[in-house]
């Protein structure tokens, strides 16, 4: 058989796409409430001399630009693929998430260094305005949270600003602690602290997104789904006698992807293992985006001279190793 005939591609279950029009919606609201609130809660933040509040509008401000980044992904993620981009724009979600992770890191930075120089010097706080802030914001991030919520998670910004958010709800809160110290006992470095509180959690945020998308963009195998795991399995089916150039990678969120190469004994019905293959990967992994090359053992092209020789059967196809190889016997990885 041919490589060309033994190309197998799982086509069920592919959800190239979100569902937009309802996700924008949300995603839309919760943008509105979160700008709004942005734009008060600066202004207070000045008059009441409170570095904890300017911090949670610069965080809530990194969750604004996120869902603008997320409404423009999803725009540009529905269109068709064309020209050299043959996954489409998909990726463009991910780009955002990744400047989104940048954004958040950079803006703690500045945040903690202010938190710090107001600990060694801290300056005098309207505590009333704090507090009274602080909850009107606890109330705009549960509504947006409920927003983002109802959007579809399985999308890394969507996620991303849904995890912002949240992570929003308890800087808030310990801002409105924050705010009531210095209201009772006057303990101005009380609003310091609460910023550093909230740094650690834009820190946290960044460096996940920072992760997640980083891995992305060095093709690894998706989080839980282990390649050799997946390598062996293919290599145990009945009459499969090896796998190699085995490819698990994620093409966006939620579209994970493989690609391998499948030598079957001699004699084995190809279009029967690709088959029998492709329903196993999509039943025990969920992996529907596949791309299988079979051949037989016995009829690979000779081995070009000079090249460093694999295994016995799949030297001749493939010179050059792409990650350990999965046999039907003891496995070598």
């Amino acid at each position: 058989m041919s490589a060309a005939d033994a190309h197998g591609h799982g086509h069920a279950g592919h959800t190239h796409g979100v569902s937009a029009g309802a996700d924008r919606r949300w995603l839309s609201m919760a943008l509105a409430l979160i700008s709004v609130f942005i734009v008060v809660e600066t202004a207070i933040a000045v008059l009441a001399g409170s570095l904890a509040l300017l911090s949670d509008a610069a965080h809530m401000l990194t969750d604004a630009i996120s869902i603008v980044l997320a409404l423009v992904a999803m725009r540009l993620s529905t269109r068709p693929a064309r020209g050299g981009y043959t996954f489409g724009l998909k990726r463009a979600e991910i780009l955002s998430a990744h400047a989104n992770g940048l954004t958040l890191i950079l803006a703690a930075g500045w945040l903690g260094y202010e938190a710090v120089r107001r600990l060694l010097d801290p300056p005098e706080v309207t505590g009333w305005m704090v507090v009274a802030t602080a909850l009107v914001g606890i109330v705009v991030n549960l509504l947006a949270t409920w927003c983002l919520s109802k959007a579809n998670r399985s999308s890394l910004n969507v996620e991303g600003a849904y995890q912002h958010i949240l992570n929003d709800l308890f800087a808030f809160i310990g801002t409105a602690v924050a705010g009531f110290v210095v209201l009772v006992t006057g303990y101005a470095r009380a609003d310091a602290i609460a910023t550093l509180v909230v740094v650690g959690l834009m820190l946290k945020a960044g460096y996940g997104l920072l992760r997640d998308s980083g891995r992305i963009f060095l093709e690894a195998a998706p989080v839980g789904l282990d390649p050799d795991e997946v390598g062996d399995e293919l290599a145990a089916a009945e009459s499969v006698t090896e796998v190699h150039d085995l490819h698990i990678w994620t093409i966006t969120s939620g579209e994970p992807a493989l690609s391998a190469h499948v030598l079957v004994e001699p004699g084995g019905d190809c279009h029967r293992v690709r088959r029998d293959l492709d329903r196993m990967l999509a039943e025990r992994h969920g992996l529907t985006h596949t791309t299988l090359q079979i051949d037989h053992a016995d009829r690979l092209p000779p081995m070009p001279a000079g090249a460093h020789a694999l295994t016995s059967v799949s030297a001749g196809h493939c010179p050059t190793s792409h990650g350990p190889v999965h046999h039907d016997g003891p496995h070598e990885h």
